[in-house]
Order: C-alpha cells, then sequence, then structure tokens
C-alpha cells in the first residue's frame, strides 16, 4: 500500500496520521488495500462505484471497511486513521472496546452465577 495523497484534510491531520505509523512501527507493506463496491443508501451510484475502502494489517489480521464519502481518496486517509486507532493500544476507542468487554464478561459471569443457584 501506498501512503493516500492528503486530499482533503488539513496539514495537522494528515501529520498526526503519519506521525501515529511512525510511533506504532507500522509499515505501509504490511496493509492490504482493497477497493469494493459499496452498499446502503445512495442509489445506483453507490452500488455501482468502487469508493469503499478495505485495509488489513497482515501481521495482525486486524481488517477495517470504510465507506463514509462517495470520494476514495478520502474514504483511503480516514480508513487508514481508524485502522492505525485499532492496532494503537492506547487509544480512547481501544479503552473503549475493553471497557465494554469487561462489562459484557461481568454480567456474563453474575448470570451464570445467579442461574446456578
Amino acid at each position: 500500500m501506498n501512503l493516500p495523497p492528503q486530499s482533503q484534510l488539513t496539514d495537522t491531520k494528515y501529520n498526526q496520521i503519519l506521525k501515529l505509523i511512525d510511533d506504532l512501527g507500522v509499515k505501509l507493506s504490511e496493509i492490504e488495500e482493497k477497493f469494493i463496491h459499496g452498499g446502503g443508501r445512495g442509489g445506483q451510484k453507490i452500488n455501482k462505484s468502487t469508493s469503499t475502502v478495505q485495509l488489513k494489517h497482515l501481521p495482525t489480521g486486524t481488517l477495517v471497511k470504510y465507506q463514509k464519502h462517495r470520494d476514495r481518496a478520502m474514504n483511503r486517509i480516514l480508513a487508514l486513521r481508524e485502522l492505525l486507532e485499532k492496532l494503537n493500544p492506547d487509544s480512547k476507542k481501544q479503552k473503549e472496546i475493553e471497557k465494554i468487554r469487561k462489562q459484557k464478561n461481568r454480567r456474563k459471569r453474575r448470570k451464570n452465577h445467579d442461574s446456578s443457584d
């Protein structure tokens, strides 16, 4: 994968992505990129064009699909940012996911403990 061009992002946000790539030690050659047909609302245009971006980090198997914009270049950058967020263990998003996972496990244990009585 090559680094997507800085199309509609501000310089600071683009530089944050570059810094995050360096901090995490992610090699762009380890990321597999596919463009697939979109789906959902938008009618014929979204169903015919391949603006949806799918990124897969090969060493970890982390997969991200992104289709918020009609512009493929914008989707590439935002998909890369989302993938890096998932790979970053210190991100707020990752901490929130871990918190929810712990709550679910707690509820499950409580339910199993109560039903065994």
